[in-house]
């Protein structure tokens, strides 16, 4: 059996992380960067990586046809995936991986900076568990790449480490030539972690509707058919979404476009759970404010979902009233308390009875161009219960789907017109000591081939107003599309 090896070295000076990605990762066909990019809030570190080396792995699944797996690296294992055969499912393999690489943490590495794999499960992936879309994604429904050389970052303690996985055998040659290219970067007095502020007026606002997979007709008859169902009794909530795709000036220096696109991104909208996964040609670039779920090294279980939004004002008078408008909002709230009960319920299967508890219910939390309103759930998961077991009786986000899930998935598959793909699913990592950290992608862009994709969309609740809907869904589109599309003059 393989004696797994988990180094790591402490750094004296303060990092600059997208210089440390640039100099280490920026070649690198698999790289990902897990990005608190907002200061304070609650998460506390960030992962900078690359799936390389003799120990890289890489596990992607799709149900209905087989994806084409990725041309290896020498040392990579790339395994394609089953089909959708449930019995070896992307979960079975993760569990499998993980339990494998189990590694002692070094004393001085927080357990959840310990990385196994990094990557994301697509909405569609829910099929594994009984329940199948009609759509099928062309990218893969799940991608996950063993974290073998990354640069962990705990921003709370300000203190930063490099970490490679090898074995007992194996020299630790990577650690000495990262830590000599992160001496030689020059000193930099611009931050990389920026404050959400207020929205700056003069930024022009992007136009999503001419590119959105279901115009403004559609959609609006799509909530009325929602409304439908909810006074049928068919649903207490409806997760409407919608799709906008458009260009991307794809070249042969794509990755490096996309990546300065998420720069961009993450300065104009900082996010606890923000997000930059280079897979090849697939390029993932989340702002994320929401916590899908975390585990943590004593086995508790937290998720912190999003119901309830509402747009900054353009000054300080009007922002505070947003705020205080969203917080006392009974449609936000109603909408907020279902969701929560939903992922009480979900969390309840793998949890120990008694264990759930709500710490904060409907807080306000604002970010760069909206507020939200947020609550957290919590449970201590069971002694036989792994993360990945617990990410799978989770999925989908509860947030992405209403409720009851399974049943008002069924009428969304009626009305959404193509697959949600990564949009909707969760993005993150799980640890090798048995932790993981989990966001929901939304407030995402997804490029691939010289295509770029944002999902929106909003939860209809029995006194939505069509038209309200589709401007909250346009707002959300928005805010990726601020950063992407909007030249950074400001910058």
């Amino acid at each position: 059996m393989t004696k797994w090896v988990l180094r790591c070295r402490e750094l004296a000076a303060t990092v600059d992380a997208e210089q440390a990605f640039r100099a280490l990762f920026g070649a690198g066909r698999r790289a990902y960067w897990l990005d608190s990019s907002m200061v304070g809030g609650p998460a506390r570190y960030s992962v900078l990586g690359e799936c390389a080396g003799p120990h890289a792995d890489v596990l992607i699944d799709q149900v209905g046809p087989r994806p084409t797996p990725p041309d290896p690296d020498p040392g990579d294992a790339a395994d394609p995936g089953d089909s959708g055969d449930p019995v070896d499912s992307v979960y079975d393999r993760l569990e499998r991986r993980l339990a494998e690489r189990r590694v002692d943490v070094p004393a001085e590495l927080p357990a959840e900076l310990a990385c196994g794999y990094v990557g994301y499960f697509g909405y569609e992936l829910r099929a594994h568990d009984g329940a199948p879309s009609p759509h099928r994604s062309e990218l893969p429904d799940a991608y996950w790449m063993a974290a073998t050389r990354y640069l962990a970052l705990d921003h709370l303690a300000g203190r930063a480490w490099l970490v490679e996985l090898g074995t007992a055998d194996t020299p630790a040659s990577w650690l000495d030539d990262a830590a000599t290219t992160l001496a030689g970067l020059p000193a930099t007095s611009r931050t990389d972690r920026p404050n959400p502020g207020l929205p700056n007026p003069s930024t022009p606002e992007p136009d999503p509707e001419p590119w959105l997979a279901r115009p403004r007709e559609t959609y609006l008859r799509d909530v009325r058919h929602c409304l439908d169902r909810l006074r049928a009794g068919d649903s207490y909530e409806v997760c409407l979404t919608n799709t906008v795709e458009m260009p991307f000036a794809g070249t042969p220096f794509e990755a490096f476009e996309a990546f300065e696109a998420y720069c961009r991104l993450r300065r104009r909208n900082p996010a606890p759970y923000a997000a930059y996964l280079r897979l090849d040609d697939l390029h993932v670039l989340s702002a994320s404010p929401e916590r899908f779920l975390r585990v943590d090294a004593q086995g508790y279980a937290e998720s912190r979902p999003i119901k309830g939004t509402a747009p900054r004002g353009d000054e300080p008078v009007a922002d505070d009233l947003a705020r205080k408008e969203l917080s006392a909002s009974t449609k936000a709230q109603a909408e907020n308390l279902m969701i929560v009960d939903l992922v009480r319920n979900d969390l309840g299967r793998v949890c120990e009875p008694g264990s759930i508890s709500v710490p904060a219910f409907c807080s306000v939390e604002s970010y760069a161009t909206v507020h939200q309103l947020v609550s957290t759930v919590r449970g201590r998961l069971r002694s036989d219960v792994t993360a990945v077991r617990a990410a799978r009786a989770c999925f989908p986000p509860g947030s992405m789907t209403g409720a009851p899930k399974l049943s008002t998935m069924r009428i969304l598959d009626r009305l959404e017109t193509r697959p949600r793909g990564i949009y909707s699913g969760a993005l993150g990592h799980f640890g090798l000591a048995g932790t993981a950290d989990l966001s929901v992608v939304i407030r995402t862009a997804v490029i691939h081939r010289g295509r770029l994709t944002v999902g929106a969309g909003g939860a209809i609740v029995l006194d939505s107003d069509p038209a309200d809907e589709w401007d909250e869904m346009l707002m959300k589109a928005a805010v990726p599309l601020r950063a992407l599309v909007v030249p950074p003059c400001d910058e």
